[in-house]
């Protein structure tokens, strides 16, 4: 091993050390130079960037913020917004009325913060001088100015400033707005011509003003001499009336006086008459109210007694009157109770009546299901066990139908001959005995078939052999 293999490695690592402190440089010189290139504009500047701005415009103008100017494509300049004071002596400019005047003047103008305008200084006045801007301006405000009093005449001119200004400020500033200014202040110190026309029209205007004065203080004296005259005859009209009205006032004041003391003495009179008849008055009065209290004390004697008899007898009848009413009221209640006791037997005899009929009912009801039931749940059947069970009662009333019928003798007148060989007798007992209860037709509605010998037959026979010998009897 030599020294050349021992000083490789340590010399490999040395310079990568270099390389990394190279590319650190170099970053960092990067980020400054970048942090250089942001730019922030002071309030009383403009930036300007021009070179590569985008948008199609040739530069681009920042007012109180701060923008990035990117390295070889775009670089930055200031423009100064501070204002600038310029004297314009205007001599020899021609007036409306072809007198030349000297206008002396001075002008403050200052760089333009609107966007537009800003746009115009960016590109006419960038790069350029302080002096240089103002002899631009100069040049400017000279020629709108000659526009301005060429337009006017001297009269206008000398006495209405106000005006002037306003046409001055209107085409200056608009003219100055084409290259990026701002009219701030306009000062006209003072006009005059070189012909002494403003300065006759100043001696004219004197003159008139101190005639005008002279005529104003003549008529002021004239007014005072009036006045001071009419003073002294408005003061002896006003002492002669003052005088006279003082008369007047004595002579009134005496007759008022006068007046006064009869009115004084009529009043006197008239009182003391009212007094006299106030005083008969009061004593009538005082009677009447004595009588007016003696009558109310009698009427209220009189409802006293009239109240005390009432008592003895109004009293003992409204008691009798209670008590008869308080009688009669128990009595009614006792018949009202004696009522309800009524009502209450009654109805409980009628549900006991009722709950026995039931009871019978159910019974009955309870026997005819027997005799269903004994009759093969055949209710044909059943009938017939209840009209057999029925039949002694049924021929006992039909045979007691006729019994009781008390014949002493019957008499009967007929010719002998009868339709279908019967006689009126015949007829006779036969609807006698069409009287009993058909039993042979309840049999029938039964369902049932009463024997011959019930039918009737042999009694039909012997019906026939007593009708023949009653009819024998009758014809002996």
């Amino acid at each position: 091993m030599n020294l050349t293999s021992l000083f490789l490695p340590l010399q490999s690592g040395v310079t990568a050390v270099y390389l990394i402190g190279a590319v650190a440089f170099i970053f960092v010189v990067f980020f400054f130079s970048m942090i250089r290139r942001y730019k922030r504009c002071p309030s009383d500047r403009i930036l300007v960037v021009y070179g590569k701005t985008g948008g199609g415009l040739s530069a681009k103008c920042i007012h109180g913020g701060a923008s990035f100017i990117w390295p070889i494509i775009q670089d930055y300049e200031f423009l100064d917004l501070t204002p600038m004071s310029i004297e314009v002596n205007l001599t020899n400019a021609l007036s409306k009325q072809n007198i030349r005047v000297n206008v002396p003047s001075r002008f403050t103008i200052g760089i333009s913060t609107e966007p537009s305008v800003m746009q115009n200084a960016a590109e006419r006045l960038l790069g350029l001088q302080l002096d240089a801007v103002q002899d631009l301006a100069q040049e400017i405000i000279f020629g709108q100015l000659r526009l301005v009093v060429a337009s006017m005449d001297i009269e206008e001119i000398n006495s209405d400033r106000d005006q002037f200004l306003s046409h001055i400020t209107h085409s200056v500033e608009a003219e100055l707005k084409k290259v990026g200014l701002k009219l701030i202040n306009v000062n006209i110190t003072d006009i005059h011509d070189e012909s002494g026309y403003i300065e006759a029209l100043g001696k004219e205007a004197a003159a008139k003003a101190i005639n005008e004065a002279k005529v104003s203080v003549a008529q002021k004296v004239r007014d005072g001499s009036i006045g001071e005259a009419n003073a002294m005859q408005d003061q002896r009209i006003q002492v002669a009336a003052a005088n006279a009205k003082a008369v007047h006032g004595e002579n009134t004041a005496k007759v008022q006086v006068a007046n006064s003391n009869a009115d004084r003495r009529s009043r006197e009179a008239e009182a003391e008459k009212i007094a006299n008849a106030s005083e008969k008055v009061q004593a009538a009065k005082a009677l009447e109210e004595a009588y007016a209290a003696e009558q109310i004390a009698e009427d209220a004697r009189a409802k006293r007694k009239e109240a005390e008899q009432g008592a003895d007898i109004i009293v003992p009848a409204q008691i009798d009157k209670r008590k008869i009413e308080i009688d009669a009221e128990a009595q009614a209640e006792q018949i009202r109770r004696i009522a309800k006791g009524e009502a209450d037997a009654i109805f409980m005899k009628k549900e006991a009546e009722a709950k026995g009929m039931y009871e019978i009912l159910t019974k009955q009801a309870l026997g005819l299901e027997q005799i269903v039931k004994a009759a093969g749940d055949n209710a044909k059947d059943a009938v017939l066990l209840l009209v057999a069970d029925k039949l002694p009662e049924l021929v006992k009333t039909q045979a007691e139908a006729i019994k009781n019928i008390k014949i002493d003798k019957i008499t009967v007148w007929e010719n002998g001959g009868g339709k279908d060989g019967k006689t009126s007798t015949s007829n006779f007992i036969s609807g006698m005995y069409k009287a009993v209860p058909p039993l042979q037709e309840m049999f029938n509605m039964a369902g049932m078939q009463l024997p011959n010998y019930l039918k009737g037959e042999a009694v039909e026979d012997s019906k026939k052999e007593d009708v023949s010998d009653i009819s024998e009897d009758n014809n002996a």
